[in-house]
């Protein structure tokens, strides 16, 4: 079997190669997935004690290609772990203890303008005044309303480095809401971040920002400049296309091109870059080969590409310089130098070379989607558009021009769909929705943004100079009115969007490695990526839906599994939270109050509702009031019901069957998931282990009764 490897493996050649970026990534998932130090220090060690043993059997060097990809991907893996681990150790931004109310004094270093939210958000580098008596340094993030003057936020005295003070409400990052959510608080132990909150009053200026041509002062006399030739969504989305400013998109349009799979075309990234470099490029090469005296003395791809990577340099810091953009930005840069050394610049080589800058800089980024869907996507592309069938199909030079167009116009297509399928796990995993029509839609979108939009716009800004980019802003209107049409018909469509309960992290990693799998390989062993693909799917469509969902601090209940609508314990006015708990529930219908439905019941202090599964009734009782209650009441409605949940301490005589969640022990556990039928309790602590960002829970936590294994609940369960 050894030799049988070797040869195998002596006989992929360069395709060899991308599997150490794979590598350097399933290191650092490795770190974020286990729980505490012994685990990150185990998985190191454990690599070095697979080396020990399988290099010293290969003493005559007839395994030479085998020893090699050992050793190559466990001290990837292993190098993976430390570089997270390392900056996590050294960069990583502890938050602040508990909410607190607080002045602050601090100088701004990034402004955000929400004018669609008729807000601002500005990051402060400040000092906090902790409840211990501790002065904290660090960042914090604070929504501050629009003055009523100023409706756009286009005051530049509070751009960087401006001098503010102001009352906030601070709050640590937020963990997952419910087990499946997304992760802020890790996001922010990494960007520097150590609160969040919103203003208490008047923000007061105290020194505004320096003199001088400032990037954040031009993206917003730029921005403006656009919505005053633009009115409308077309305007807002042009500004978003030039300077990266998405504050002013209606929500309703957001909604819209999310759900028809056109919201990443809002966010600079690669198509975007690629547009601007590729334009850059393309035109300085023609210049240059018009002068026939540079042409003959100057290499012409580089200078052209010299040209295009300032030009991406430029739009990058132009648009804010945000981790995706810089992301996309090297990517680009890494092809320019391969088109100017003569190399191929789409090959999986490439790609794992910018993947590896990525993740050696910015390892954090291979957990967040925006990472994996967009070197998913490339990934996808590449590995079609070189394979077999694709190659063969575009085979047939000597047929006329109108079926070789069909025939291009055709592989489009089966690349958008490819696409989607790669990206699907992804959309699933994260966001719990992913898009059905979403490759028709860009085969449109895609094209329209980089060859019609956005020469447009850069044409209108251009004639603007000379005050004649009328024309071109009435075109460039009627290009965005056409992408936003085609977002609210597809958006619109029956079953444009696919909602899914929250999915296991094991069953995405099994779907991402068969993905990789297939991708990455080339020949029939290849399609052996199918088994873990085909695996996956069916467990993701066999994951049940939770029955009870709790947020981190018990005000929130949420129950499932009664029709398409989720049952809400209290209402609010935000949407954030209702929408927050739809999606991790996989539920396409609407959150409405438990008032409503008939099988609660409900007072001013709590509400009881039963729910039948599997032939068995369960009683889950709901703290919502904040006046005091009789304890032998207490006591006695505890005794009748399987769960209760609190978001204050509930005594220690409330007693139930089988989960008292209340806030002793939420504090600890964060958000829950309970699946009634199965007797399983999943908390968001038991994704967040040890980390920084997460509060370490106490030893009584991790007791079988969170975990599902209550003799009570086992022996209910199982004798159903």
């Amino acid at each position: 079997m050894l030799a049988h490897a070797n040869a195998w493996i002596d006989q992929r050649g360069t395709e060899r190669g991308p599997w150490l970026s794979v590598a350097f990534a399933a290191g650092i998932c490795a770190w974020v997935v286990l729980p505490g130090v012994y685990h990150w220090v185990a998985f190191p060690a454990g690599i070095g004690g697979i080396l020990l043993l399988v290099l010293p059997r290969d003493r005559d060097g007839r395994l030479a290609h085998l020893r090699l990809a050992v050793l190559s991907l466990g001290l990837m893996a292993a190098a993976g772990c430390a570089t997270i681990w390392v900056k996590s150790a050294f960069l990583g931004t502890p938050p602040i203890p508990r909410p607190m109310l607080a002045v602050l004094e601090g100088t701004v270093v990034d402004r955000q303008v929400q004018a669609a939210q008729g807000r601002m958000r500005v990051t402060l580098a400040t000092q906090v005044l902790l409840p211990s008596g501790m002065v904290r340094a660090g960042q914090v993030r604070i929504n501050v309303p629009l003055p009523p003057g100023d409706s756009a936020g286009s005051d530049t005295r509070l751009g960087d480095g401006a001098r503010v003070r102001l009352r906030a409400r601070l709050m640590p990052p937020a963990p997952p809401m419910v087990p499946g959510g997304f992760d802020f608080a890790r996001s922010a132990w990494f960007s520097g971040l150590m609160a969040t909150g919103s203003s208490v009053g008047p923000l007061t200026l105290i020194a505004p920002a320096p003199p001088g041509t400032r990037l954040d002062a031009v993206r917003q006399r730029l921005a403006d400049h656009i919505r005053a030739q633009l009115g409308g969504s077309p305007g807002a989305i042009a500004a978003a296309f030039a300077s990266g400013d998405r504050g002013s998109i209606a929500p309703s349009d957001e909604d819209a091109m999310r759900d028809a799979g056109l919201t990443h075309l809002l966010s600079i990234s690669g198509l975007h870059v690629s547009a601007v470099v590729g334009a850059v490029y393309f035109i300085t090469a023609r210049l240059l080969a018009l002068v026939p005296f540079l042409a003959l003395r100057l290499r012409v791809p580089l200078a052209a590409a010299a040209m295009g990577a300032l030009a991406g340099i430029g739009y990058t810091l132009l648009t804010g310089a945000e981790v995706p953009t810089i992301r996309s930005c090297l990517g680009a840069l890494l092809v320019l130098l391969a088109l100017a050394l003569g190399r191929d610049p789409l090959s999986l080589r490439m790609l794992a070379v910018a993947a590896f800058i990525v993740m050696l800089f910015w390892p954090e980024a291979v957990v967040g989607p925006s990472f994996q869907m967009s070197f998913g996507s490339v990934i996808a592309i590449i590995a079609f558009d070189s394979s077999a069938p694709a190659r063969r199909f575009l085979a047939h030079p000597h047929e006329g021009w109108p079926m070789r167009l069909a025939r291009h116009l055709a592989l489009v297509l089966a690349t958008g769909l490819v696409i989607e399928l790669a990206l699907m796990p992804m959309a699933l995993f994260h966001f719990h929705r992913a898009g059905i029509y979403g490759a028709a839609a860009n085969v449109v979108a895609i094209p329209l943004t980089t060859f019609v939009t956005m020469p447009l716009i850069a044409l209108a800004l251009f004639l603007d100079l000379a005050g004649w980019g009328a024309p071109a802003w009435w075109a460039v209107g009627k290009s965005l009115d056409g992408l936003l049409w085609l977002a609210h018909v597809t958006a619109a469509q029956p079953g444009a969007v696919t909602l899914m309960p929250g999915m296991p992290g094991w069953v995405f990693g099994l779907l991402v490695a068969g993905l990789l799998w297939l991708a990455l390989w080339t020949g029939k062993v290849r399609l052996w990526g199918f088994v873990p693909i085909c695996l996956g799917a069916m467990l993701t469509a066999l994951q049940p839906t939770p029955d009870v969902l709790v947020t981190g601090d018990g005000h929130h209940v949420g129950l499932a599994g009664e029709g398409p609508d989720l049952l809400m314990l209290r209402d609010t006015r935000s949407d954030y939270t209702p929408s927050t708990l739809l999606e991790n529930a996989g539920l396409e219908g609407e959150a409405r109050s438990l008032d409503t439905w008939r099988g609660a019941r409900c007072n001013e202090d709590f509400c009881r509702a039963v729910l039948v599964r599997q032939g068995r009734a369960y009683t889950v009782l709901m703290s919502r009031g904040r006046d005091r209650v009789d304890l032998g009441d207490l006591a006695r409605a505890c005794a009748l019901a399987d769960i209760v949940i609190a978001d204050r301490t509930l005594p220690v005589t409330c007693r139930p069957r089988w989960l008292k969640a209340d806030r002793r022990l939420l504090r600890q556990t964060g958000g829950l998931a309970i699946y009634l039928a199965r007797g399983k309790v999943v908390t968001v602590a038991q994704g967040e282990g040890q980390h920084g960002w997460f509060p370490a829970p106490e030893p009584w936590v991790r007791r079988p009764a969170l975990t599902g294994t209550q003799p009570c609940c086992q022996t209910k369960v199982a004798g159903r």
